[in-house]
This record gives structure tokens, sequence and C-alpha cells, in this order.
């Protein structure tokens, strides 16, 4: 790294030539303007020295700075310094204002080139860091989905084989349980596929999503809506914000956050009480939350709920299937957009938000 530091460092490109060339003219022709305006030479040379934090910037490597010293002094020695129009360098200070405009070039030359190496080492770096990431929750997804495709495929081969076993010893009763295990299964299993199809959205798993502005009150109302299709016993109570806002996401994705988090809720609460789901407007970003009045999420399990770690181990106590990847699901859907989500646990029940940002982040 070293090495190519410093090779990058002593190599000339056309384009550092160019904008060498043009910010040293256009410091020219604002210290020719000064001078026959002022006729104070030290502010000329501070043109000349602005110039060259200027080129220091906008170029890479050590070399344009320190050309642009010299050219620099060459211009005040020649243009500015009596006897005009004529090189002579054994002024009296002079050779002390050329030293010190080349140990400026250097310096400020050494430091930008060293600072942007050390942005593109950083940029490197968080590229890794997003990769490495983006390669945990891969797993994890994976992880639970062979967990959660296994355990409603047991369920209903275990249900078909006892009906064709037992079909003539099994009361109308038994076999109409059977096959309604068998459809819960089933409608576990689409849930499921619906939320893989979702994910397939997000391009490339590169968190970049296709946006429109789109009202809360409707995303909200028609995620209510689907959910009836689905549970039609479900006690969902809906919390609208009082004023009309509309912000930037893809409608279907947040309907399928929103989905999952209140059928979570339903199911893994314990409890039969009402489900709250709820929008509230802040300064730069509104806040979805969905509360159940159930026995809350295991401490130890907050900081990983949404990870796909360790949800989908057993089935719940219910009957019904571990979270899977729901909750995982909605994570990703929600950094795609550019918000957080959270968990916490109330006195009686948990609350899990997150928030959309107002405003596109340009994805």
């Amino acid at each position: 790294m070293k090495k190519e530091f410093f090779s990058s460092s002593y190599k000339i490109r056309w384009k550092d030539v160019g904008i060498t060339f043009g910010i040293l003219f256009v410091a020219t022709i604002l210290s020719f303007l000064y001078d026959r305006m002022t006729g104070q030479i030290i502010n000329v040379i501070m043109f000349y020295t602005l110039a060259l934090l200027l080129v220091s910037r906008m170029t890479e490597g050590y070399l344009p700075g320190i050309l642009a010293g010299m050219i620099s002094v060459v211009c005040v020695n020649y243009l500015f310094t009596y006897p005009y129009w004529q090189l002579n360098f054994f002024l009296d200070g002079y050779p002390i204002t050329f030293a010190c405009m080349i140990v400026v070039s250097t310096l400020t030359s050494a430091g930008t080139s060293q600072l942007k190496r050390q942005a593109e080492v950083l940029a490197e770096r968080e590229k890794l860091l997003a990769d490495a990431e983006k390669e945990k929750m891969r797993a994890n997804l994976l992880r639970a989905v062979s967990h959660d495709l296994r355990t409603p495929l047991t369920g209903i081969i275990g249900a078909s084989s006892s009906y064709l076993e037992n079909e003539d010893r099994l009361t109308e009763e038994e076999k109409r349980e059977l096959v309604c295990h068998i459809g819960e299964d089933a409608n576990w299993l689409l849930n499921m596929v619906e939320n893989l199809l979702t994910v397939t959205r997000i391009r490339n798993g590169s968190a970049n999503v296709n946006k429109s502005m789109e009202p809360v009150e409707e995303v909200m109302s028609e995620a209510v809506f689907r959910l009836k299709k689905r549970i039609p016993d479900a006690n969902i109570r809906v919390l609208l914000p009082e004023e009309f806002v509309m912000i930037p996401m893809d409608a279907t994705l947040i309907e399928q956050v929103l989905m999952n988090l209140m059928e979570n809720a339903i199911y893994h609460a314990g409890s039969r009480e009402v489900v709250e789901c709820r929008a509230e407007i802040g300064k730069d970003a509104v806040t979805f939350c969905v509360t159940d009045q159930g026995g809350g999420i295991a401490p130890d399990k907050l900081e990983t709920i949404f990870d796909g770690v360790g949800q989908t181990e057993n089935v719940s106590a219910d009957g019904h299937k571990g979270m899977g990847i729901g909750l995982s699901i909605c994570k990703t859907i929600i950094l795609a957009h550019g918000g957080k989500i959270q968990a916490e646990n109330l006195e009686k029940g948990a609350r899990i938000c997150f928030t959309l940002p107002k405003q596109s982040g340009g994805n």
C-alpha cells in the first residue's frame, strides 16, 4: 500500500496538468487586475498561495502542487516584481519567498494526497464491512428459510399420511381437523413464498428500491385489508395520523412489512387481545408501530430478533411456526428504504417500530 501511494504521488496525469495551468491562469488574471488597481504585491502573492491550495486539493499526488509552486514563483518574479518582464531571482528577500512557496506547495500536496488516500482506504473498509454484513444476513436468511420450509412441509406430510393411512377409522371431525392443519401449513408456506418474492424486488441485494410518493393512510389500510383476507378473525386496531402525508416508499414492500409485524403479533404474542397498528408523523420521518398485549419478547432475543438467528429453532407453544424469515425480511426492506427498525418490551406486551424518512435518500 505504501509503495502504491508513493508511485501515485509522483505520477503526472494530463488531467492534473490541465487543472494546474487553468487555476494558475485564473490566479494570474486576478493578480493583474488587483495589481493594476492597488499595486500591493504582497496580496498578489496571496492569490498564488490560494491557487496552490486549490491545485493541491483538486489534483492527485505531489508533482502538480510542486510544479504550481515553481510556476507561481516565476510568475510573481517576472510579472509583478520590478524590473517587470524580467527574471531576477537575486532580489532582496526573494529567495526566502521562493523557498516558502515551494515548502507550502510541497506540504499542502503531501497533506491532501495523504488525506485522499486515507479516504479511499476508509471507503474500501466500509465496502468490505457492508459486504460482510450482507453475507451475514444472507446466511441468516438461508438458515431461517431452510427451517421454515421443513416445519410446514413436515406438518403437511404428517397430516396427509395420517389421513390416507387411517381414513376408514377417522371420524368426520378428525378428518376435517387434519385438512385444516394442511390448509394452515399451506397458507404459511404461501406467506413465506410471498416474503421471498418480496426480497427479490430489492435489486441484487444492493439496498435499492423503486420508491414513489405514497399516502401513509392508504398503505396501512391496504396492509390491514390483505391481512384480514388471510386471518379473517384478526383483531386489529388502526390509528391513522390526523394529517394527510405522503412519503417516498415502495408501497408493496412496506405493506409486506406491516403484514409480517401484525401477523407476528397475532401468532406469537400469547394473547388474543387487540393488536394496535399506529403511524406517527415526525419532523423528518414517519414512525410505524405495531403493538401487542402479550407476553413480550425474551430479553436475550431483542438484539437479534431481526437477524433470523435463533427465531426458528422451535415451534411456538400454540402450535404455530417460529417467526422465521418474516422479521429478517422486515429489517432488509426498512434498511433498503433508509429507515430503522427496533423492538422493545412494554409493561404488557411488546412493540416493534420502524421509521421511514420523509425525503428520499436517493435510492
